[in-house]
């Protein structure tokens, strides 16, 4: 397979799964190791298109977002609150990942660490949906308090290991919490924006003087295909959680998860 060809598959695979509560971290590891790539090779292009999908959700809710910067300027409550809650959420992961950033990227290359995260989060996903009981409609992001955007951060902090899912746990985080299915999701949403941020920036620092001119090439083919592919995902994605919740999803992991692992034991 040529490196044109696996930049556009992993691109569609970013797209598809950065905003489902399935891992798309882990889905690019297992994907790489199913290809038969070198995990480091292709370490830094997972991290450098995770923006594409970022400008898929200021895209699609672009109006949000020009409210809020409205907003700010004219010190409006809405926005205040909105912007509050976002940061509060982010600064936990800020800290960990400076803290802990070592540990964090020597798990990256670990498959079966994903398989098995896949397949617990499945479960406890099955279990969230179960016995949590979300209110059937929510005051929006700016609504949600300021302890549950907190716990929310530390819930997301679950993500840095891979297979977790960051939307995934902030999602069923938040409705463990008590915010409905539909702001579960936007908020998530939303705190993807600083979060993939900073985490693809600090990266991109970190690898710059090592990226050659192919690698920038590939990172852009992958950051379009990815981008396209998110517009479509999330607008669906908000449509079947708030009518069917998040079972499927749970199952998906754990099939997918069960899947991986027998094929890495049988390799």
């Amino acid at each position: 397979m040529t490196d044109t060809l696996a930049a556009i598959l992993l691109g569609i695979l970013e797209g598809l799964t950065e905003f489902l509560p399935v891992s798309s971290t882990g889905h690019l590891i297992l994907a790489t190791e199913l290809l038969g790539f070198n995990q480091d090779d292709w370490e830094v292009f997972n991290i450098a298109i995770q923006p594409a999908a970022i400008l898929a959700i200021v895209v699609l809710y672009w109006r949000t977002f020009w409210d809020v910067a409205k907003g700010l300027l004219g010190f409006e409550k809405g926005a205040l609150s909105f912007v509050g809650n976002l940061l509060v959420a982010f600064f936990p992961a800020v800290l960990l990942g400076l803290a802990f950033g070592d540990v964090i990227q020597a798990m990256l290359g670990n498959a079966v660490l994903v398989c098995w995260s896949l397949i617990i989060g499945g479960f406890a996903i099955l279990a969230i949906e179960r016995w949590a009981n979300p209110p059937a409609e929510g005051p929006g992001v700016a609504g949600v308090p300021l302890r549950t955007a907190v716990l929310i951060g530390l819930v997301q902090c679950l993500a840095m290991i891979p297979g977790v899912s960051r939307s995934g746990a902030t999602i069923l985080g938040a409705m463990a919490f008590g915010v409905d299915r539909k702001t579960a999701a936007e908020f998530s949403f939303f705190l993807a924006v600083p979060t993939l941020s900073g985490a693809t920036v600090y990266q991109m620092a970190k690898h710059a003087t090592a990226l050659t001119t192919r690698d920038f090439e590939l990172i852009a083919i992958g950051s379009v295909v990815g981008f396209v592919t998110a517009l479509v995902v999330v607008k669906l994605f908000v449509a079947v959680v708030t009518r069917i919740g998040f079972a499927p999803f749970a199952w998906y992991r754990i099939i997918v998860g069960g899947a991986a692992l027998a094929w890495l034991s049988l390799r």
